[in-house]
């Protein structure tokens, strides 16, 4: 091998002849020390010697980043090597692993970084979307409002400039979710329990879910103490127990009831709220009856339950009075712009939704007006259970109108209780609220086309 002293016109001048698929150009004063080229132009100082008996090449790099001198001391670094019978393709090998372990390190402190950053709020915002499809519609609601900043206009009618309070864990949600400790969340528990209980006991429930998840994913579970830091007695205790409502409507104060409600200006208000009493029904799952929900044909009306799905419901003749009467209103298409029908069976045409909100207001003056101050929207649903023992209507019957779970095996596998069933207890049931109410109503007439009479 002809060797010449590189220098640096020597180097960018060699080039590679096209008949060969590469060429050698070798430096005199280096041992070992060579300069590589292709046709493509692609030349690279390498390191050429002999270990064991057997032919060795290394490349050491492009002459764009090394330099003549630096080629030359890296050629005998590599023959020293050798000569204290050492191979210098193990010790590559080793020093590229060392730096590949130390960008895998890089990497992952930069991961455990983010990781230690992460805050409630984003978290939760990943546990919303991936149970989401497991979750009715107004469990998921629950999620939102419990952790809504607030801070937004109220929207409600006579709010004036009011603005939306923020939800009972909305003050957790900034908080790095390494920081969520028992400490903290007990702190939180006092503080909420002393303004607003049952929001919070509700929200701390949320909460404890939330952590558990937290704790079965690998992402988050190191950032988590090992038991769920939510579940404390003390957290417990701060939040108080639950009492037990007893605001419900009696039977001789049926007539002050109707006849107040039947009085309010918004007949849509006033068909909801009698809708809410007559159907035993959550007032979340009244407000969110569509048009489509409503079979006048085989009198049903499909409820979205808040247990499992959905359940079918009679459509007894005065409810469908009551919902013959209600306005057929379009509404904006939020997307695009245009006009729509509007879906919803209460509708409003304030609502930024076009749905009408739960009507907590206009049920409260009525109930002042009648002289039952106290009694909740929520109080109704008690009301209808209440008052069906009157009637010695199955236990069976009155749950599964208003949706609850069966209690008992007989219940859960064996009954299977037909709409026509239903109907013949429902319609016995709402005739006789009518009739405690002092309300004239002829159920054979064609629904809308009579009037309801006090």
């Amino acid at each position: 091998m002809a060797k010449i002293a590189f220098t640096a016109g020597r180097v960018s001048a060699f080039t590679c002849p096209a008949d060969k698929a590469q060429a050698f150009l070798w430096d005199a004063t280096a041992a070992g020390l060579g300069l590589r080229t292709t046709p493509a132009g692609k030349p690279a100082y390498v390191f050429q010697s002999v270990y064991q008996g057997k032919d060795l090449r290394l490349t050491i790099g492009n002459p764009g980043a090394w330099s003549i001198e630096q080629a030359r001391d890296k050629a005998r670094a590599l023959q020293r090597l050798i000569d204290d019978g050492k191979d210098p393709r193990d010790l590559k090998r080793d020093a590229l692993a060392q730096q590949a372990e130390r960008e895998a390190s890089a990497a992952a402190q930069v991961e455990a970084n983010k990781l230690a950053a992460l805050t409630v709020g984003e978290v939760w915002a990943t546990y919303i979307a991936e149970r989401r499809p497991h979750w009715g519609d107004l469990h998921y609601r629950d999620h939102i409002d419990k952790a809504k900043a607030g801070g937004l206009p109220s929207g409600r009618r006579g709010g004036g400039k009011k603005l939306t309070q923020p939800g009972p864990l909305a003050a957790l949600m900034p908080l790095a979710l390494r920081d969520l400790d028992q400490p903290t969340i007990e702190a939180w528990a006092a503080k909420e329990g002393l303004t607003r209980p049952s929001s919070a006991r509700l929200a701390w429930r949320l909460l404890t879910v939330f952590l558990t998840w937290c704790g079965e994913q690998p992402a988050y579970a190191a950032l988590l103490p090992a038991k769920n830091p939510a579940k404390t007695k003390k957290a417990r205790e701060a939040l108080g127990k639950p009492g037990t409502k007893s605001d419900v409507l009696q039977r001789g104060q049926l007539a002050a009831w109707f006849a107040d409600v039947q009085q309010l200006q918004n007949p849509v208000i006033a068909a909801c709220i009698q809708m809410m009493l007559l159907t035993g029904a959550r007032p979340g799952e009244v407000l969110a009856l569509r048009w489509e929900d409503v079979n006048t044909q085989w009198k049903g009306i499909s409820i979205r339950n808040k247990v499992e799905g959905t359940r079918e419901i009679p459509a007894t003749p005065y409810m469908l009075h009551l919902l013959a009467t209600l306005p057929r209103r379009t509404m904006t298409e939020p997307k695009t712009g245009r006009q729509i029908a509007n879906p919803w069976v209460f509708s409003s045409p304030t609502s930024a939704t076009g749905c009408l909100t739960e009507p907590n207001n206009p049920h409260t003056r009525a109930c002042r007006a009648a002289g039952l101050e106290g009694l909740t929207l929520h109080g109704l649903r008690r009301s209808f259970k209440s008052l069906t023992e009157w009637l010695e209507v199955p236990v069976g019957v009155v749950a599964q109108i208003q949706g609850h779970k069966p209690s008992a095996t007989a219940e859960k596998h064996y009954t299977v209780r037909p709409l026509e069933l239903l109907r013949l207890h429902h319609e016995k049931i709402e005739a006789w609220i009518l009739e405690q109410a002092g309300i004239v109503f002829d159920a054979k007439a064609a629904p809308g086309g009579l009037r309801a009479v006090a």
